[in-house]
């Protein structure tokens, strides 16, 4: 499974170790991913993802899950976010009508 957040993006970045004597060594400085089910409103069930803890923080400042992949530009997204935006936004604009 990769290290990639499915809402935001956030993957690894690379940088390095560097000791007392300034010696550096390459390393990888990985995201905190968390397992999470977010609760979807228009949807009315539950959807499990990986996600950062950043991507987290912002999807409870947009004001949930709806409102966050409504918001968020599809290349940042997965594969399985991007479906679950299509369904969101089918279902409102079915509502709607």
């Amino acid at each position: 499974m990769s290290r990639i957040c499915e809402l935001t993006g956030k993957g690894r970045q690379v940088g390095n170790n560097v000791s007392h004597a300034n010696n550096k060594t390459k390393r990888t400085f990985l995201p905190n991913l968390q397992n999470v089910t977010l609760i979807s409103d228009t949807l009315e069930k539950g959807v499990r993802l990986r996600v950062s803890t950043h991507g987290l923080r912002s999807v409870e400042h947009n004001g949930g899950l709806d409102n966050w992949l409504v918001k968020t530009n599809d290349e940042k997204l997965s594969l399985r976010a991007r479906r679950l935006k299509r369904d969101i936004v089918k279902k409102r604009a079915a509502v709607a009508a």
